[in-house]
Formats: structure tokens, sequence, C-alpha cells
């Protein structure tokens, strides 16, 4: 591939991206830069089909201390050890953007890593990640309903007005913290935010100026695209998993709806096994001979389908949901504080099925977390953690340590409170709430927010105000002709209809306005309007 150099211009600041000369091996490869800010973003696909149920996507946001010209402080050991939470999150933040670009029916490994080369304590790299990471598959032979456009949008706070300023600079301190993918369509993909009790309307300010920058990026890099793009290889279509769909709705449907008419507890994917079998051993009674066993998972993947179609059909035809509930209805709700002896505080929160167990420890200034980043060593007075062990699903599983949607989560809820604390000259105090999940269906990171003011309230910090969060969902179907997808709104989802839906969209704040925002949609098909 011949080198190419193409610069774009966003708000006052320059991007540029080039490709043809690092990293010759992998699929694509893109460097970028903002200011003097430069990453590498690979993306790597394997040669043979996978065998694996799901789609085999992994990111990983690499970050070396020596993009910020540091040594690693430890006297003993200088190299860069486990990936640090805030790599995790930027990892995050690309992954939950490509995802739901990628057709379902690709079954081989797509691995992209990003390399922090230079950061210039002025542009932030995790957004010039995302637009490099769609640049470079973009251009790549991987097919991708791409590309998308990221951009940050902070909100200064001055003479009481709110100021959006597009990509600010890392120095500057934001009462709005909003980073926002769109798509090629101009719909809105993924959304991570922080503020400081700002208005809903500002809010949406925000989203529709990082939407609307985030579309001429998507111009920017069809432009290159279309310089030095390659032709995306073919999938075949998988004709046995559709005789299979036409199979259940035809003949096993009556079976699925008794899974969805029961109590839904969590042997569902045990049910629907059940009705796997009972159509496996009625294929192989009339099979004739020489012909193949039928595909155990590609019958269970035609029943899941089926199972998750009726779901959606229920809540957008008839507004159906299987617990009861109207679209718009919160679940049970119960709170008790002061839950654990001993502790400096303590609180249970219940919505439903869901159930945190949050604790709060108070500790001497000097107890704070020291943390080494790029941009030099950081202080975190308040540490929020997040643990979902497999009994809170009825599951059994190995206990490693924290994984990446643990540490998202625990970021969210933590991001969701910090604006609230007292400051450290009012309270001089390091802070930690660790909330445990004891059982989850549907949105145990707000359950954590939830649980996690009442025990900071126990433990006696004088937050300035209670912050709560919900979780909200989308259900879509396909309209015939050039009608829009029809559609419903639900609050507080379920694990079902988070699963069957296609939006995850969870917003916590205080009476006063919002505090932290966090979307993920599984379909290039959320509006303004939605």
């Amino acid at each position: 591939m011949k080198k190419i150099s193409k610069s774009f211009d966003i708000d006052g600041k320059t991007i540029t991206l080039e490709t043809g000369e690092l990293a010759q091996f992998a699929t694509s490869s893109v460097l970028a830069r903002m200011g003097d800010t430069v990453v590498l973003a690979t993306v790597t696909m394997g040669r043979n089909d996978t065998t694996l149920d799901y789609f085999p996507l992994s990111v990983d946001y690499v970050e070396r201390l020596y993009a910020g010209g540091k040594i690693k402080g430890s006297r003993w050991v200088k190299r860069e050890g486990r990936p640090t939470d805030d790599s995790v999150l930027s990892g995050r933040l690309i992954d939950r953007s490509i995802r739901p670009l990628f057709p379902k029916n690709l079954k081989k490994d797509i691995q992209v890593i990003v390399n922090i080369l230079s950061v210039d304590n002025v542009n932030n790299p995790d957004v010039l990640a995302i637009n490099a990471v769609s640049a470079a598959l973009s251009i790549s032979k991987i097919p991708w309903d791409g590309p998308i456009g990221a951009v940050r949008v902070g909100v200064l706070k001055e003479d009481d007005k709110n100021i959006p300023v597009t990509n600010p600079d890392t120095t500057l301190e934001l009462s709005l913290d909003l980073v926002l993918t769109t798509s090629k369509t101009g719909h809105t993909l993924m959304v991570e935010a922080g503020a400081l009790q700002i208005p809903e309307d500002v809010a949406l300010e925000a989203v529709t100026m990082a939407r609307e920058w985030g579309s001429k990026i998507v111009e920017f890099v069809n432009e290159v695209t279309k310089e030095i793009g390659v032709p995306k290889i073919e999938l075949t279509e998988d004709s046995a998993k559709d005789d299979y769909i036409k199979l259940v709705e035809k003949s096993y449907k009556k079976k699925v709806v008794e899974v969805l008419e029961s109590d839904l507890g969590e042997n569902v994917s045990g049910d629907l096994q059940k009705i796997t079998e009972e159509i496996a051993s009625d294929l192989s009674k009339t099979s004739k001979e020489g012909e193949s066993a039928p595909d155990k998972g590609k019958i269970f993947a035609a029943v899941d389908y089926v199972f998750k179609k009726i779901i959606r059909e229920n809540i957008v035809e008839k507004e159906k949901r299987f617990d009861g509930r109207k679209l718009d209805e919160v679940r049970q709700i119960s709170a008790q504080v002061k839950y654990i002896p001993r502790v400096h505080g303590s609180a249970l929160f219940s919505r439903g099925q869901t159930q945190v167990l949050s604790f709060a420890t108070l500790a001497a200034s000097s107890f704070s977390q020291l943390v080494e980043t790029l941009e030099g060593e950081e202080t975190h007075r308040y540490m929020h953690h997040y643990t979902f062990p497999p009994f809170s699903v009825g599951e059994t599983g190995r206990m490693f340590g924290p994984n990446r949607r643990e540490i998202g989560h625990g970021a969210l809820a933590e991001r969701a409170l910090i604006g609230v604390l007292p400051s450290l000259e009012d309270f001089p105090y390091a802070i930690r709430v660790v909330s445990e999940v004891l059982s989850s269906n549907g949105s145990t990171s707000m359950a954590s927010a939830c649980a996690s003011t009442l025990a900071l309230m126990d433990a006696g910090v004088p937050i300035t105000d209670p912050v709560a969060g919900i979780a909200i969902g989308l259900m879509t179907l396909p309209s015939s002709g050039q009608a829009p997808d029809k559609y419903k709104i639900l609050t507080d989802i379920i694990g079902l209809e988070d699963f069957a839906g296609d939006m995850d969209f969870k917003v916590a704040g205080t009476k006063n306005g919002i505090t932290a925002i966090q979307l993920d949609v599984k379909k290039d098909a959320l509006t303004d309007e939605m």
C-alpha cells in the first residue's frame, strides 16, 4: 500500500491520518495525529473461521509511559504491568463504538490494537484512537458497516453560562465531559459522559454538536477510503440457520412462548436448550441414511432468535412486557442502610431481582490512590470498585481480578457520584466505595450508584445531593417499504429486554441535573427522536 497522508480540521484542531508505512503485516493500520498526540491503530483479521458461538472481537488500548516521557516510578519494576483502569476504559470506548457494525455472520477473529505513541498533555488520545480505528477498518478488507466519527464535547461554565467546546484541551475544567460516536447514517452509536449536575437541555445541545462534527469526520474517512481502500471480503449466508428458524417458527413456536410465559427465572437458557434437544431428536428420527447429524449449535441459535423475536413483537406491537409492567413502569424498589455492623457505611439497594450491597470506607487523605499516567502522577481521593460474582446470575465460575466490564461499571458509578462529594478542604478524607452485586437482572451499575449514595450518607459523608440512576431500553421492528422502524422505549429494563433489545441507555443524576451517561446500541438505529 502506498503511503498516504490526509488532514481534516475540526473546529480549529487538525486530525491527520497516515497509512502505508507502519505495521505492514497487519490487515490494515493507521497512524493518527492531533497536535503532538500520536496513536497507531492496527486491525488484524484471523485467517480461519472460529467455532465460537459469539463474534470474537478484542480491543486493546496500550499505554506505555514513554509516550509521556516518563519512566515507571517503582524502584524494582520498570516495565509496565497490567493495563491501567484508564486504558481499559478507553479500549471499551472503541469496542462499544465499532462492535454494532460488524455483520452477524462474521466468524473470524478480529483484533484491534491501539498503541499510544505520544501525548502532548493537551489533546486526549482516546477519541483520536476511535477515529484511527474507524479509518483502519474502513480501508481494510474486513466487512464492517462504517466508518464512524467520534468527538469529545466539553462544557465550560463562565459567568453562569454553559459554553460547549469541541475536543477541549485536557487542561480545562469541564462541567460536562462527553464522548459520542456517530454512524455513517448520522445515528448515535455510543455515548460516555460525566457531568456536574448539568441540565438536560445542555446535555442535548452537546449531543447534537458532537453528532454533527462526527458526521463530518465520517465524510473525511470516506474520502480516505475511496482513495486507498480495498474491496471487502464477501461472507456467505448461513442457509442452514435460516432453515432452522423457519422450522422453529412453524412447528415449535408454541414451546418457545411457553418458556416466555413461565416465571422467566435464571434457567431460561436451559429451557431453550431442552427445546433444542427435542428438535435435534425429532430431526434425527426423520433423517435419511447418509445425511449429516443436525447441528445443535445452529438449532439453538434459531431457537434463541425466535425467542428474542417474540419478545420484540410483544413489546412493540402489543406493549406487553413479560413481567407484567407498563412500558414506563419501574420495578419494586427497596433500600436499607446500616445493613452490616462495624463498617463505616453500608446500604442494600434492590430493584426487582437486581440487588447491590455497597460499602463506604473512610481513611486519612494520605490513603488516596496514586496513579501513574502518561501525563504524570494523579491522586484519586475517591475510589469506586464494582464486583460481579458468578452467583449473581446463578452460574459458577472462577474468581479472578476485575474484568473489563467490572472496571467499566465501577467507573460509571464513580463518575455518577464524584460530582456530589464534598471538597477535600471541607472533608479531608480518602473515600472508597465497594459495590457487591448479589443478584443481577438489569442495570447493576445504576443500582450501584443508588446503593453507594446511601452507603456514603450512612458513613457520614456530606454529599451535596443524593444520586440515582436507571437504565432505558429500545425495541425496534422493521417496517415495510421506506417507513422508519417501529419502536418502543422501555423504562428499567430487565436482563431479557437488554439481550433482546437494541439499546442500553443509563443516566444518573440528582434532582438538579445529570452526573453520568453511558449509552450502547446493538444496531445502527438510534435517532434524535428516540
